[in-house]
């Protein structure tokens, strides 16, 4: 799903490594200004130092509930 600024991978309770998998075919899919959001049940630790290596920072907010919200931008840019 994408929004004008936004694609949306929701994620959750899918097994390794198909979340991995969805994150990288978004980031293929990312236009400057663009973001990605990242819906997961847990915390995708093997992702981040990925996102570091190709220059994408994220941001992690773990919700109520227990699941994760991961913000992927291109370094540089903030929310």
């Amino acid at each position: 799903m994408t929004v004008d600024n936004e694609i949306l991978v929701d994620a959750r309770g899918l097994e390794p490594p198909e979340p991995m998998e969805r994150v990288m075919q978004a980031l293929s899919l990312l236009r400057p200004g663009q973001s990605i959001r990242l819906l997961l049940h847990r915390e995708p630790f093997p992702l981040y130092p990925l996102l570091a290596e190709r220059g994408y920072h994220h941001d992690t907010r773990m919700e109520a509930d227990g699941s994760y919200v991961i913000q992927i931008r291109t370094l540089g840019e903030r929310a």
